[in-house]
């Protein structure tokens, strides 16, 4: 079955067509792996850029039709809301391309591609013994982050511990989110503000000195706020050990 072909440019890049879908066309033989798992994903020299490629495996046939007609697929959804990020001027790797590929009457595979950003550590290293930078002050200006994205009607879906990328500037810390395919874009109560923390950690030292920044910043009570913030992490740790449970559970069925 003959595939037909999407693919979406940004202008700086457009020069840049075929080398881009050069570099799809042997994804497989090409670049550094740096993950593979349900999705894969690639760094790869493209014009002399380092790029990174991140391939959405296909979709099961249910979800294949309903990317085809109904729902944006992740690999648009990723590059849409990162130009969104951009214009609110929320850090996120720069945006170069996505591409669809379908069959027939389905959906297969899509790719995400951004430049790949340098960094020096991710938050899931904040919480090591062994981490080499002011841990409270990392957190601080980490907070300083979440608000000002939240302020500006962002709600980040999957904001856990390796999704946010952290560099040490001369003015203190940088921060870029990755992994963009699931994201809201509204006005968010307090409540919705402090539940976006709750994969992030599970550490109580961090969400003391993250609620009391963020209560500063939104002028309400700190221990009211770490009180929430540390409340829905301690529910959704709940609820994933109950799924990951009923999983081993399902599986011992079969052996």
């Amino acid at each position: 079955m003959s595939l037909s072909q999407d693919m979406v440019i940004t202008n700086k890049w457009e020069m840049n067509r075929d080398a881009l879908l050069e570099a799809i066309n042997n994804f497989e033989k090409r670049g550094e792996v740096i993950q593979n798992r349900r999705n894969t994903v690639k760094i790869l020299d493209v014009a002399g850029e380092k790029l990174n490629f991140k391939r959405f495996r296909k979709p099961i046939a249910i979800n294949a039709i309903a990317y085809r007609y109904l729902r944006l697929s992740k690999a648009k959804r990723s590059y849409l809301y990162a130009l969104r990020l951009q214009e609110k001027e929320i850090g996120t790797p720069e945006p170069v391309a996505f591409i669809e590929y379908k069959d027939g009457l389905g959906f297969g595979s899509s790719f995400y591609i951004s430049r790949q950003s340098d960094y020096d550590f991710t938050f899931r290293e904040i919480k090591n013994q062994d981490f080499k930078h002011d841990a409270t002050a990392v957190l601080i200006s980490f907070t300083q982050f979440m608000f000002k994205m939240h302020e500006k009607g962002v709600l980040f879906l999957d904001n856990s511990p390796g999704n946010t990328l952290i560099t040490q500037v001369k003015e203190g810390f940088k921060f870029e989110i990755v992994d963009l395919n699931r994201m809201k874009f509204k006005t968010l109560t307090y409540n919705e503000r402090l539940k976006n923390f709750e994969r992030l950690t599970t550490q109580k030292w961090m969400y003391e000195i993250m609620a009391k920044e963020y209560a500063r910043l939104s002028n309400q009570n700190p221990e009211l706020t770490f009180d929430k913030m540390y409340g829905y992490m301690q529910k959704f740790q709940e609820k994933f050990m109950r799924r990951r449970n009923f999983k081993k559970w399902r599986r011992s069925l079969f052996k």
